[in-house]
């Protein structure tokens, strides 16, 4: 299951159009409540009581178990198994406070969306739907669990979009002066990282504490300890556990104060600790890639839009539309005017159909195919889409120079990302830090952690 496991989160994030969260998703036993028999047939203790919901041992280690399983060919990454658990319990904790926070917002998944999120980690796996669940039984795991896990990510995602919609706006004169800065750097870099956090309202002592873990943390990789294995092993970071990695990300996307020190790295070097404002990082580069033209192939097109409707039976629609198709191709009449009368595009219609020049895939995957495989000025036959059924006819192409405009839309981008993170990430650490959370195992408590206040136990 490690390589379900690894496309799971990515299967979630393809539903919501926003930066990927780093949490990774932990298939764990189907909850029960307190007091109930774990599968070894003991009691199952509550281990951390969060809020008014409570983490059980038995999702613990389900969850444990399922990064075990990652690292089996690997183990020597993995931190003691103290430390392990408390980095599976916290992320379990953060998860749930997102998952109850968006609930409190009235932020809910849909069935569909899961089935969704389910058939694209089968996807990814080369596997049906059928085979997907098969895989997981397999394992050990609820299927039903599998699916609610899926349902937390999404849940969390949309959280994030909603944090950050009213937060992060971009204007036109940030992108100029991104672009004009002296500091802008081009180009797109691979990174790691080791994060040690302070609590949001932490005093000099816990920088103290966090300023210690950061220097024995590069200790540790000076003496030969591998990056990702003193990320798992160091970092607080919810990215931890999959050795930190960041991904290609571009270099304007890195906060300048860290793009500085990661420009003066060469591939497989690693920063000294820098501080910042939620404690501190180290970076490893992993590798960059150059800036290149980005030329691309445009399109001109023109639709007629046939759709589905309370009067307007599916069957009747695409009888229609190939009525159409039939109308022009056939007895030659006007494209435009017949987009005019009966075309239901509203952002098209009145212009005869047009939509003008176009990247491929503006315009959804139906038609990107279909524009791609037409000669100049043919029609194509009906194309069903997501918006009902589409008559298209090519009218031409061109090669573009789009890369001064994808600059510009990649630097927006970037300050948004950015932007994002940060509100993010202050957002967990002030959620964390404001709701009740009790770790009623000694041992699973962090030396650091405050006791929990706020709220009696429930």
């Amino acid at each position: 299951m490690k390589q379900i496991l690894s496309y799971s989160l990515l299967a979630a994030s393809l539903l919501v159009a926003m930066p990927s969260a780093h949490a990774q998703l932990m298939p764990s036993a189907q909850p029960t409540t307190s007091g109930a028999t774990a599968g070894n047939g003991s009691i199952d203790r509550i281990v951390a009581v969060v809020e008014e919901d409570v983490i059980l041992q038995s999702e613990l280690d389900e969850a444990i178990n399922a990064i075990v399983r990652q690292y089996a060919s690997n183990p020597g990454q993995l931190p003691p198994k103290d430390v392990l658990a408390r980095q599976v319990l916290d992320r379990l904790i953060l998860m749930k406070l997102q998952v109850q926070r968006a609930n409190d917002q009235n932020i809910h998944v849909s069935d569909q969306d899961i089935d969704q999120a389910a058939t694209n980690v089968a996807q990814q796996n080369k596997m049906s739907l059928d085979q997907l669940r098969a895989a997981v039984e397999q394992d050990g795991y609820s299927y039903a669990a599998f699916r609610q896990q899926l349902s937390d990510q999404i849940i969390a995602q949309k959280l994030h979009e909603s944090v950050v919609r009213d937060q992060v706006t971009v204007t036109d004169a940030e992108v100029n002066n991104l672009l004009a800065s002296p500091s802008y750097k081009a180009g797109e870099v691979h990174l790691a990282h080791i994060a040690i956090s302070t609590p949001a309202n932490g005093g000099a002592a816990d920088i103290a504490q966090a300023e210690a873990k950061a220097a024995e943390a590069i200790k540790a990789i000076k003496g030969g300890m591998d990056f990702n294995a003193a990320a798992i092993r160091f970092s607080d970071a919810p990215d931890a556990l999959d050795g930190g990695d960041l991904g290609w990300r571009r270099l304007d996307e890195v906060p300048p104060a860290f793009a500085d020190a990661v420009a003066t790295l060469k591939p497989g070097e690693t920063t000294a600790a820098l501080r910042g404002p939620t404690g501190f990082h180290i970076l490893k580069l992993v590798d960059t890639r150059a800036p290149g033209r980005q030329i691309v192939t445009e399109y001109h097109a023109r639709q007629i839009l046939i759709k589905p409707s309370e009067l307007v039976t599916p069957e009747q629609a695409e009888k229609k539309a190939q009525d159409l198709y039939t109308r022009i191709v056939d007895k030659k009449e006007d494209f435009a005017k017949l987009a005019k009368d009966e075309s239901k595009d509203n952002t098209t219609a009145n212009n005869g159909g047009d939509m003008g020049w176009f990247a491929k895939d503006a315009w959804g995957q139906a038609i990107a195919t279909q524009v791609e495989q037409l000669k100049d000025n043919e029609v194509s036959h009906p194309i069903q889409t997501d918006a009902g059924w589409i008559v298209l006819q090519r009218l031409g192409s061109r090669q573009s120079d789009l890369t001064d405009q994808l600059q510009r839309d990649q630097a927006r981008q970037a300050i948004g990302n950015r932007k994002a993170d940060e509100a993010y990430e202050n957002y967990l650490r002030e959620l964390r830090s404001t709701s009740f959370v009790d770790i009623r195992v000694p041992e699973l408590k962090d030396p650091s952690d405050k006791p929990a206040s706020t709220a009696s136990t429930p």
